[in-house]
């Protein structure tokens, strides 16, 4: 471990460099603020034990440079009793303690040791980090399982192409993140990402937000606009949840790919198009084709390379990854100091079967970040509807003395599933379908059965 020690004072500076080196440490010295930071720059270093009291640059200004320089450096600051306020700035600034003068040896190697400790626990953290991000993760897409890792290598294979990319997969998956990520592995990296909300808007404005249109095409047009496929140009567009568009848009969408031009609402003139289309849908294609709501030819053009993202609760190895991974990110937004998820929590998180995927999982741990007060993510932190998945199946160990009616046993277990399942699905009976993995059409005529409608679940 290299430790500088910044000291004005010769004889302190001896000192505390021939106790440093009797306990091992290698040393380098530092008489004002401007050799320290050129020794930064040009050395490892481990630790820095800096006086506040130097001539010329401050050992406040020091610091901040130092931070500037490393932002995990770890930095022990002395100072007299008399600048104790001193201190207590440079501990605001990112010192990690403060030794006061006169000082015991003693006092000075213990707060060295664990300096010392921080910044191995800091280097791990960020090496696992680097490791994490190397294997499990593509973007900001993050997954060990095998269902993952298929994805992971579809995109690899994807990205430099040039064909049409279909994601399909239910909300919650993160369909927009694999694009991005097929979007900045591709060849158009350099070039804009310009997302579509195809459901959010009428016809007519999706049009003029997709081609743009002339000065005056329609009231209100007081001047030209560009479309969304111009912003696009050189780069990727994606349509999230292409499903939604109107049958009359999919006609001029189609023409686009095809013809690699369109005209502006108003317009006369072609303007060319050269860009990459992604598009996104939690729905059945080839059913809305069937069924009249989606073009056939458009579903063909789209449909080239195909990359389905399973439902969290398909990769269930992902969970505790994924929690630890928002679990940091939110500790950090919040400035709390939770740095793990307790066993109980993670085995109710690991339990649940998420009907919202990976965003249900990540606004799960931002609230119980939010309303953490210590260093552990557990249990009674969990949303209440998270807690309760826990034993969620049970079944009977043993009969009672009497007996019990098969039938009336069977039917009393599948109301409670049935039930359970619409709750956890917020009534909706395809996701409750899909949690108790039965067709929809067959979980209406069990509810129908049972007398189970979606206004009793709550009782």
């Amino acid at each position: 471990m290299n430790i500088l020690v910044v000291d004005d004072e010769e004889v302190l500076q001896d000192v505390l460099t021939s106790l440093l080196r009797r306990e091992g440490y290698d040393t380098h010295s530092a008489r004002s603020g401007e050799e320290a930071l050129t020794i930064l720059r040009d050395e490892e270093i481990d630790l820095v034990l800096l006086d506040l009291m130097l001539p010329g640059m401050s050992g406040m200004e020091v610091l901040k440079n130092v931070r500037r320089i490393d932002p995990g450096m770890v930095v022990v600051v002395i100072t007299a009793y008399s600048s104790i306020e001193g201190a207590i700035e440079a501990m605001r600034e990112g010192a990690f303690h403060y030794i006061p003068k006169p000082f015991k040896n003693e006092e000075v190697l213990l707060t060295i040791r664990k300096g010392l400790e921080q910044h191995r626990l800091t280097e791990e953290n960020r090496e696992l980090r680097e490791q994490l991000k190397e294997r499990f993760a593509f973007g900001q897409i993050i997954g060990k399982s095998k269902p993952m890792q298929k994805v992971f290598d579809l995109i690899r294979l994807a990205a430099p192409a040039t064909s049409n990319i279909l994601i399909l997969g239910e909300s919650g998956t993160g369909k927009e993140l694999v694009a991005k990520a097929i979007h900045h592995h591709s060849k158009r990296a350099e070039g804009p990402f310009v997302t579509v909300n195809s459901g959010s808007m009428p016809a007519d404005l999706l049009e003029s937000n997709l081609f743009g249109h002339v000065k005056g095409a329609f009231t209100g047009a007081i001047s030209a606009k560009k479309g969304l496929f111009e912003l696009a140009d050189r780069g990727s567009i994606f349509f999230d949840e292409i499903g939604n568009i109107p049958l009359d848009t999919q006609a001029k969408l189609l023409r686009v790919i095809q013809e690699r031009e369109f005209m502006r609402l108003g317009g006369v003139e072609m303007v060319k198009a050269n860009v990459r289309l992604i598009a996104a849908t939690n729905a059945d294609l080839e059913t809305e084709v069937a069924q009249g709501g989606f073009r056939e030819d458009l579903f063909y053009r789209l449909n080239v390379i195909t990359i389905q993202l399973p439902p969290l609760r398909q990769r269930s190895e992902d969970i505790p990854l994924l929690a630890r991974h928002f679990l940091s990110r939110y500790a950090q937004e919040n400035d709390k100091p939770i740095h793990e998820v307790s066993s109980g929590a993670m085995e109710s998180l690991v339990d649940y079967p998420w009907p919202g995927n990976v965003r249900e999982l990540e606004n799960v741990i931002e609230r119980a970040v939010v309303l953490s007060s210590g260093e552990s993510l557990d249990l009674e932190l969990l949303a209440p509807s998270v807690r309760r998945q826990r034993g969620f199946a049970s079944t009977p160990t043993h009969l009672p003395p009497q007996g019990i009616s098969f039938k009336e046993a069977v039917n009393a277990y599948e109301r409670q599933l049935i039930v359970k399942a619409l709750q956890l699905a917020d009534g909706v009976q395809k996701k409750a379908a899909e949690l108790l993995q039965v067709k929809p059409t067959t979980l209406h005529e069990m509810m129908k059965r049972l007398e189970i409608t979606v206004d009793s679940i709550a009782s």
